[in-house]
């Protein structure tokens, strides 16, 4: 991950912290708190946060590695260091994440939407 990451998750690592021991990403409340987030779980909380964003299409968190993939591609990103990025053992499983992948309407949709807007008095008493 670059600088850039690392400072976007920086937040959730500090919050982590204060969690019992366990797996990165977990449940964050409720009687499992602590404990390994489902790929089930993921899967739907990435639909709502998509429906939330605007997208109306279909998705599914593995496809954040095909959209990661192709963006690195697109930045001249030799081939093998996308493989091994990836974890890949083959070439050809990395050449196929990058055949025939439409991630446009994805990175278009999260690139273009507005900003959340809040207003200035949300949370003041007056």
């Amino acid at each position: 991950m670059d600088a850039w990451a690392f400072e976007q998750l920086r937040p959730w690592l500090i919050e982590r912290e204060k969690l019992p021991v366990g797996s990165l990403f977990c449940v964050i409340d409720g009687q499992t708190r602590g404990r390994a987030w489902s790929s089930a779980g993921v899967r739907v909380e990435f639909r709502r946060v998509a429906a939330e964003a605007g997208i109306r299409r279909r998705l599914a968190p593995h496809q954040l590695r095909h959209a990661h993939a192709l963006e690195l591609a697109r930045e001249g990103v030799p081939l093998n260091v996308i493989q091994r990025q990836l974890g890949h053992r083959n070439l050809g499983t990395t050449s196929v994440y990058l055949q025939g992948i439409d991630a446009e309407e994805i990175i278009a949709t999260i690139h273009g939407r507005r900003a959340p807007m809040m207003l200035a008095s949300v949370g003041l008493k007056f």
